[in-house]
């Protein structure tokens, strides 16, 4: 009998949470005021204000690439750079949208180990600029992406030394926060979403809703109103401004009510915690770096790959980051699992067996007052044990 397939390709293979579902049916008898004009939707605004203890201007579309692009554009000058990892979603992925709505627009690609911007090579690229006169354009804003591209973190520490960086230069430099996985970065953390954005000095936040549940919803949150103003032409002028939002903001009410957001993303780090082990312990792939959200990411012999992808495992092949591309041999493939609040036990027990990891059950059914690094020991023991009792090197 042929394996079931197992899709960690990405979250976005992940269908809608029933809970999302529900609220766009609800929300499709009756009449609403179109174009966000609803008394529905200025209660969202509250709601997300709240969320984040400031006044927030909540501006909803349908694609992340759109929400980044769409943030970007209200925050430049003409001659402005924007400074991000050379990696980032919005200078290697987003097919040029950024440049697109805002013509002309520089992006300057920071180097960074792991995802994360390098805060020396960041005040290189600043004072490069600053250096330049007119030819080299004008300090314009800082993209953070968190979390990264690499599935890593910025922690509070490292988030001040890049803002503070780019603000010693020019004071009102705008920072935007690509949060496509901010859920998930949230529940890895434990931190507010006040501390992780605007009192980091973050004007614009890009929050993702899609990868975590919602069914074709995000939301751009302003956080400085000198871009809000901007923002509703901007949006308007692109063609993101939805006739019937009401089901964009249903979903968004059903997201974040009694904080489902959170669980489904915590759910995912969850499951991915679950698989990094099963990686630790295999002797068909090894960790590429730690996991630290819900993807994990790893390396693997080419051939075994192929017997994976045909035994069903779906999973992105993963061109390995300029920075740790030493870690791959020539007979390697580095590869992206991600797991998403749909993913569940049964994956995560078929990914053991196909990875050979023969303890499996012993890391899936702990105790939930049991941590995971006790079972996550538990297992490398057992398994070193199957394989002779020789632990693979780090």
């Amino acid at each position: 009998m042929a394996n079931e397939p197992i899709y960690l390709a990405s979250d976005n293979w992940s269908g809608a949470h029933p809970k999302i579902v529900e609220a766009m049916t609800v929300a499709n008898h009756g009449a609403w005021a179109p174009y966000g004009q609803s008394d529905r939707d200025a209660a969202l605004d509250a709601k997300f204000s709240e969320l984040f203890e400031t006044k927030t201007s909540v501006f909803l579309c349908t694609t992340g690439t759109a929400a980044n692009a769409l943030a970007i554009a209200s925050m430049m000058r003409p001659g402005d750079v924007f400074y991000a990892h050379h990696e980032a979603h919005v200078r290697v992925d987003e097919c040029g949208a950024p440049i697109f709505l805002s013509p002309g627009l520089q992006i300057d690609g920071v180097a960074g180990a792991f995802g994360k911007m390098n805060p020396q090579a960041l005040a290189t690229a600043l004072e490069t600029t600053a250096g330049g006169g007119l030819n080299a354009g004008r300090i314009g804003a800082l993209g953070i992406t968190q979390a990264t591209e690499a599935g890593t973190l910025y922690t509070p520490a490292e988030l001040d030394t890049l803002i503070d960086l780019i603000h010693q230069h020019r004071r009102d430099a705008p920072i935007h926060m690509d949060g496509a996985r901010f859920a998930n970065a949230l529940a890895a953390t434990n931190a507010s979403p006040a501390d992780m954005t605007w009192r980091r000095g973050v004007d614009i936040l890009s929050f993702g809703g899609t990868k975590n549940g919602c069914w074709c919803a995000e939301a751009i949150l302003v956080f400085n109103p000198a871009y809000a103003e901007h923002m509703a032409y901007i949006r308007k002028r692109a063609g993101h401004l939805a006739s019937k939002m009401r089901f964009m903001t249903a979903q968004f009410e059903a997201y974040l009510k009694n904080g489902l957001w959170l669980k489904l993303a915590d759910h995912a780090n969850q499951k991915a915690i679950a698989l990094e082990t099963l990686v630790e312990a295999s002797p068909r792939m090894r960790l590429a770096w730690p996991r630290e959200i819900n993807e994990v990411f790893a390396v693997v012999a080419k051939s075994d790959l192929a017997k994976l992808n045909e035994a069903g495992l779906h999973c992105a092949l993963w061109q390995p980051p300029t920075a740790e591309r030493d870690r791959v041999g020539s007979n390697e493939a580095m590869i992206r699992m991600v797991t998403s609040w749909a993913t569940d036990e049964k994956d995560i027990e078929q990914v053991g067996a196909l990875l050979d990891t023969r303890v499996r059950a012993v890391s899936l059914k702990c105790a939930p007052n049991v941590r995971w690094g006790v079972c996550r020991l538990f297992l490398l023991g057992a398994s070193d044990l199957w394989r002779g009792g020789v632990g693979r090197p780090v």
